[in-house]
């Protein structure tokens, strides 16, 4: 339940609130005073599109704030606190929600739900929950057979409400499987041809047998090949500059640092400061004679047959290089490729055994589905006669006294995410006249209240916590519109009822009576919104009756009608 609106800078209406509660609350004022903004600023709230448009001139954002009233316990509840929102205990088994919807002069919408800022989506998951707005517009759809087919849906309940849960999962099943079997089917072919690809491909790369890094290494060898006798140069002459082999010669730097040596120990003991050098002539000596032996380890360690590991080097790199030329990858990629095509060629090679195996499963879901379907038609079937009969009645009370609904469920074909049932609501004017359509011959004043009569059959079966009604009663007058009022009266027993109305029976049926007031410097027009209590509902009724609201007959006759209405709903 909407305890209460708050809304800025939208449209006319410059700052209003509307305190609502429970019951029946009419909503009045003048053509042009911004009632319809009401009913857009709810739109917001539930996360309609946002239009910069809908911007009150002159003002950077509009925004509007709405507090709830639910359950502490049960969907919505649970999916404001999925979204990271915060309720607030009331008291009862009830909680207090916070909703907040902002639209800014650059396109710019926020969207707010416990306090918490959230995806405008959450508002429009909550608002199928939360409200039911019915317009004009409404009208227009309830021609549908869509509309017709959830409205049946609505009254029939739960357990229908269950079969369709079902069958809707098992539909979305059997087309995926369907669409996959076709898919292999039609594309057997090229798949085909895709495996034989594969087999090639992956016994090259087997044949070949390449190692990860092993180009890398190739390219270092052949290197250090491609220049072997310069290496051995000037690896030996190295070695003999370092450490002659000759014991005669003792110009290499292992002899002459050796010499330094001894030549510094005879002359240590004159002077203590040359003991580090002396040491330092030693380890000189020592790192040299390490670099000797590496030097002589290097020169053992190469081949002299290099010329012929050379040439299977770059036989081996000429090899490596048409592979990934030819998959056009480098070599880790095509190795990586073995594996992915590998899985791939099995998932081929599995082919016929999948398509054996869906057919069995697209053919076990169809049943299911065809089974499904029926008991949806004969859910519905039941439910239209039950739809028809108790709108029939309430038409009667809308001043619609010969006329009758009949509720038709017509198997199709073909199945679709509904099933395979066409449901078509037709409106008989008269006792022996055809049933019509509504989307053919139904007036708008006939439309809004066969309408009306479908919402209060369903409420009772479907209930919702809030219902918005946004001038449902046009085309309406007279003794219907009294009873449109007295039926509204009724349905806000067991709900929440806000009408935009601008016809006075209807708004007498109210428990709460909100007037939109309209204002203007004669430059901007601004609106806002009053709670009318006692005679204050008296002169707006008189208003809506005779265009003047202190008229002494107006107001007679508005006070007449306040006790009709209030003897009439009791």
């Amino acid at each position: 339940m909407i305890e209460e609106l708050s809304i800025r800078d939208l449209g006319v209406i410059g700052e209003a609130r509307l305190p609502l509660g429970p019951g029946f609350t009419a909503l009045t004022g003048e053509t042009g005073a911004g009632k319809t903004m009401v009913v857009t600023a709810l739109g917001l709230l539930l996360g309609e599109r946002a239009d910069t448009q809908v911007l009150r001139r002159g003002s950077a954002a509009a925004i509007v704030d709405g507090h709830w009233l639910i359950p502490e316990r049960g969907s919505i509840a649970t999916r404001v606190v999925d979204a990271g929102g915060e309720l607030d205990a009331a008291g009862d088994g009830v909680v207090s929600l916070l909703l907040s919807r902002s639209v800014s002069a650059e396109g710019r919408s926020r969207a707010v739900v416990g306090g918490r800022s959230t995806p405008v989506g959450v508002l429009n998951d909550l608002g199928r929950e939360l409200v039911v707005v019915h317009g004009q517009a409404d009208q227009v759809r309830l021609r549908s057979a869509t509309a017709q087919r959830d409205a049946l849906d609505r009254f029939a309940g739960d357990e229908l409400a269950g079969v369709l849960d079902d069958y809707q999962e098992t539909y979305r099943r059997w087309q995926a499987g369907q669409g996959e079997l076709d898919v292999l089917v039609a594309e057997g072919d090229r798949r085909s041809r895709e495996a034989e690809d594969l087999r090639v491909a992956i016994a090259e790369i087997e044949a070949v047998n390449p190692l990860r890094g092993e180009d890398v290494e190739l390219a270092e060898r052949a290197e250090r090949l491609g220049n072997l006798e310069e290496l051995r140069q000037a690896a030996a002459s190295a070695h003999e500059l370092v450490s002659a082999q000759s014991t005669e010669d003792s110009s290499d730097v292992l002899g002459l640092l050796d010499t330094a040596r001894r030549q510094m120990e005879r002359m240590a003991g004159h002077d203590p400061a040359l003991v580090p050098i002396v040491d330092a002539l030693a380890s000189a000596s020592f790192a040299v004679t390490e670099i000797s032996a590496q030097l002589s380890s290097y020169l053992g360690g190469l081949d002299a047959d290099g010329a012929n590991e050379l040439e299977a080097i770059q036989e081996r790199r000429a090899l490596l290089t048409a592979l990934t030329r030819k998959h056009d990858a480098n070599l880790d990629e095509t190795i990586d490729f073995l594996d992915v095509g590998s899985s791939r060629l099995l998932e081929l090679d599995n082919d016929t055994d999948r398509i054996e195996r869906l057919r069995g499963e697209v053919a076990g879901d169809r049943e299911t589905l065809l089974a499904l379907a029926d008991r949806l038609t004969g859910l519905r079937t039941a439910a239209a006669q039950k739809l028809a009969s108790e709108v029939t009645a309430e038409l009667s009370a809308l001043a619609m006294a010969d006329a009758a609904i009949v509720v038709e469920v017509a198997v199709q074909p073909d199945h679709s995410l509904a099933g395979h049932d066409q449901v078509t609501i037709l409106l008989q004017p008269h006792k022996g006249a055809e049933p019509r359509p509504l989307g053919r011959g139904a007036s708008g004043g006939e439309l809004s209240r066969v309408m009306l009569a479908i919402e209060v059959v369903i409420a009772g079966s479907d209930p919702v916590p809030t219902f918005i009604f946004d001038e449902v009663d046009a085309g309406v007058g007279g003794a219907s519109a009294i009873e449109i009022g007295r039926r509204l009266a009724r349905l806000a027993r067991s709900a929440q009822v806000i009408v935009v109305t601008h016809l006075p029976q209807v708004a007498a049926f109210a428990t709460n009576h909100l007037r939109v007031v309209k204002s203007t410097d004669g430059e901007i027009t601004a609106s806002s919104v009053q709670q009318l209590h006692g005679d204050e509902r008296a002169e707006e009724l008189a208003r809506m009756l005779s265009g003047l609201a202190d008229s002494e007959s107006g107001l007679a006759h508005a006070r007449e009608l306040l006790e009709a209405a209030q003897e009439l709903a009791g």
